[in-house]
């Protein structure tokens, strides 16, 4: 049924609720798992009177995406078949657009669950992949650890 799982992440605490979710998933079903991590090219804080430059922001981005794959992967079993992959974009745009590209048969990925003025601020990247997956997508609401 599922013979590739796509599993984003960008590296926040309580991933490992959503790798464990898709560990067990790919175990049942031989299927692989795609741990993708984006590097986030919306730079909130250059300006020229304060925060960081563009370079400096990106390398910064490249790292954490980098360091997200490396903690989810260890989280996953050993007996899974893995792959990695980073892009850089738009976090939203580019895990569905990884599903469309890649031929994945469903998404796994964590939620913060957050609401009222904080969703609106921030926003939801599980609830715009949701509307925009082709594919199935499980949230997992990620642990408080």
């Amino acid at each position: 049924m599922y013979d590739d799982i796509l599993l984003p992440t960008d590296g926040s605490h309580g991933m490992d609720a959503a790798a464990t979710h898709a560990g067990e998933l790919a175990a049942q079903f031989g299927a692989t798992v795609h741990v993708l991590s984006v590097v986030d090219t919306r730079n909130r804080f250059e300006s020229p009177s304060s925060g960081l430059s563009a370079d400096a922001w990106l390398d910064a981005e490249r790292e954490r995406a980098a360091e997200a794959i490396d903690d989810t992967v260890a989280q996953l079993p050993d007996d899974v078949t893995v792959e990695t992959a980073t892009r850089e974009g738009v976090p939203t745009t580019e895990i569905v657009g990884f599903a469309e590209d890649e031929g994945v048969d469903f998404v796994v990925m964590g939620t913060h669950g957050r609401t009222g003025l904080d969703h609106y601020l921030i926003g939801s990247v599980a609830e715009t992949v949701v509307r925009e997956s082709p594919v199935p997508v499980l949230t997992v609401r990620l642990s408080e650890t």
